[in-house]
């Protein structure tokens, strides 16, 4: 009888990764968890201790800190494989799963299906002649060298890019691979995955051309599963129910989804909401039973198209998703620095991702040109940012998979800081208060169009006291709003004092704060 290896892949939430292990361990399979290195250690060190007694459950050798679209993915991929073949000589399938996943099936269903079934289950489409890649780079991926992360090094990644390609930089494929692609969520029987870390071993080559292709979980195994196995036993589909919206984000699960998944003819579902608690349970026990009668109609995607499609052809029967979704959602964290002087906050913000994992994005609603990743053109104007800001938020929690974020906005934005502190996240809010001299108003007043180059003197000196008043109004409504969670530092204070506002605002150690407080020249012009 079929016994599964879950192969789990997870950075947060300790609490509900213990408890994900306990369901999946309690049926008699195992699991191997890689905890991402970039999560606090404190963390990692109380799912070891809660899962310390449970024979069925290993770990990585190695943390690694994983980035999307990085070969970390790939490498704590293998070291977690690698610990599952060694710890589990019973198991006969590796099933890969993140903290998100959940089984819609029961145990006992799952390992009939696998046992009527031996093949591989993995989506492997031809990367140069399927459609499976939608926008954005494709042959990119492959004939260049990418060592940086788009997400978190977006400068350095697209500066290496352009430099390559100016200089022809390209390279060749490996001659006697097919490179395949397809979801990162497979299941692969124990055959394959000895054969894959023999490869993995021998073939230093293939691994070195892996390490600096682009998003490299969605071509890796799929390549060298179809490179090994016959064609005749690969099944190019994933057992892991997803879908994904327009704007190429993943389709959320919540409690009234249950009747839904029971219908997919998969195993396991991605990816149910932290929210969703009732469904979470119910998934539980249902694992845990000796159900097999379950009805697969298979409907799933086609009625998201049909539902979502309502609206484009204007016969639209319920609100769209960025008028219903009107949270940013309870689990979540939104952190704002308000600062009119936008290139002291850019230095801050800078700093604090060099000490923090904590994603963040400058001037959004400001700046027409800040760098933000493809959101289905939502993120392509001023307007669209502004009008759908809640789902724009929504949809950049998603992209960077986190439940903590930093955007920087104007002193003059009050009604985006009232519009998130009404949300039902937590909102908090870091003003900058800054010394303006003249010179710096008079510049401002260039930037925003009171003034140009050929304005007399006189007549920018007549406006100077105006434009100073307004500057100091906008602090003045910031206090008077009566934001929780207002935190202020001041150009006019000391490293020492400004500090614990650091530390309070983000939530990290003195030490850290202190470090931001002494960021060198944060305040100059």
């Amino acid at each position: 009888m079929a016994t599964i290896a879950f192969i789990l892949l997870c950075h947060k939430d300790p609490d509900a990764i213990i408890q994900q292990a306990r369901q999946l361990t309690a049926v008699g399979d195992c699991i191997a968890i890689h905890f991402d290195a970039r999560a606090p250690r404190k963390s990692y060190d109380r799912i070891r201790a809660a899962l310390a007694g449970n024979p069925n459950v290993t770990f990585a050798k190695r943390r690694l800190k994983c980035g999307w679209g990085e070969w970390s993915l790939v490498d704590a991929t293998l070291s977690a494989v690698e610990a599952a073949v060694e710890a589990f000589p019973r198991a006969t399938h590796f099933y890969m799963v993140s903290g998100d996943c959940l089984a819609i099936k029961s145990a006992a269903y799952a390992h009939a299906f696998l046992d009527r079934n031996d093949r591989d289950y993995i989506e492997s489409f031809d990367f140069f002649d399927s459609d499976w890649i939608k926008t954005g780079f494709k042959q990119e991926r492959l004939i260049y060298r990418h060592w940086f992360n788009e997400r978190t090094q977006k400068r350095r990644f697209y500066w290496s890019f352009w430099t390559q390609r100016r200089l022809g930089l390209t390279r060749k494929v490996p001659d006697d691979l097919q490179i395949m692609i397809g979801s990162q969520w497979w299941c692969l029987r124990r055959q394959t995955i000895e054969m894959i870390l023999d490869f993995a071993r021998q073939r230093r080559d293939v691994m070195r051309f892996f390490r600096t292709t682009w998003i490299p979980d969605e071509t890796f195994f799929q390549t060298l599963v179809r490179h090994l196995v016959p064609g005749k036993e690969i099944e190019a589909r994933t057992l892991t129910f997803l879908m994904f919206t327009d704007y190429g984000m993943p389709v959320t699960f919540y409690n009234d989804h249950f009747d839904l998944l029971l219908n997919q003819d998969a195993l396991f579902a991605r990816k149910i909401s932290p929210e969703a608690t009732d469904l979470k349970a119910r998934l539980g026990r249902l694992y845990a039973s000796d159900r097999s009668d379950f009805q697969i109609s298979n409907e799933g995607r086609n009625l998201f198209r049909f539902l979502t499609g309502r609206g484009r052809i204007g016969r639209r029967f319920a609100d769209r998703f960025w008028e219903t979704e009107s949270t940013l959602g309870r689990e979540r964290e939104l952190l704002i620095i308000a600062c009119k002087k936008w290139h002291v906050a850019k230095r801050l913000l800078a700093a604090i991702e060099h000490h923090t994992n904590i994603p963040a994005v400058a001037y959004l609603f400001n700046e027409e040109d800040t760098v933000m990743p493809d959101l289905g053109g939502i993120q392509a104007s001023l307007g669209k940012r502004t009008r759908h800001r809640r789902a724009l938020m929504r949809m950049l929690f998603d992209y960077y998979e986190s439940d903590r974020m930093i955007i920087c906005l104007d002193t003059s934005n009050i009604d985006l800081m009232q519009d998130f502190f009404s949300d039902r996240s937590t909102t908090r809010l870091l003003e900058i208060q800054c010394e303006f001299t003249e010179d710096y108003l008079i510049g401002h007043a260039k930037r925003v169009g009171l003034a140009g180059d050929q304005t007399p003197l006189d007549a920018i000196n007549q406006i100077l006291p105006t434009i100073k008043q307004d500057v100091t109004f906008e602090s003045d409504r910031i206090r008077d709003a009566n934001f929780s969670h207002l935190y202020r530092i001041r150009e006019r204070a000391t490293p020492i004092e400004n500090a614990p506002a650091l530390a309070s605002f983000l939530s990290v150690s003195d030490e850290v704060a202190k470090t931001l407080a002494e960021t060198p020249y944060l305040f100059v012009d």
